[in-house]
């Protein structure tokens, strides 16, 4: 429940404005974590709580691409391996999806490389 509530705290404060909608599944520790923030003050009593294990489901969809890639693989050694394999795919679909403006990288006339590594250092 503290990881849960954790969580929230920190989605609202690094967002700078609480959400309109918060949707949960049926995880008892996410609803409680909602229900104390609201009782703190973090959260306002406007914010709309959806319950629905369904409704989850276009974000579950989009870590699709990624775990069709990763799961046959053997395994990563490490943790910073694992990172940069997910992150590397996570950038490519960003490109893919059209979430990712390669213009504002200003990588006219550099080599491939060059472009790879301003693209992975974003």
């Amino acid at each position: 429940m503290a990881a849960a509530k954790a969580f929230f705290n920190k989605a609202v404060t690094h967002e700078g404005r609480p959400p309109q909608t918060i949707t949960l599944d049926g995880y008892a520790a996410s609803h409680r974590a909602v229900q104390e923030l609201r009782d703190d003050g973090l959260l306002p009593k406007r914010t709309k709580l959806r319950s629905s294990k369904y409704l989850n489901n276009l974000i579950e969809q989009d870590h699709r691409g990624i775990k069709s890639r990763t799961r046959p693989m053997l395994g990563f050694k490490s943790f910073p391996s694992a990172a940069n394999a997910i992150a590397g795919i996570e950038h490519l679909r960003r490109i893919y999806k059209r979430q990712f403006a390669l213009s504002r990288l200003r990588c006219k006339g550099q080599t491939a490389p060059a472009i790879w590594n301003a693209v992975l250092s974003a």
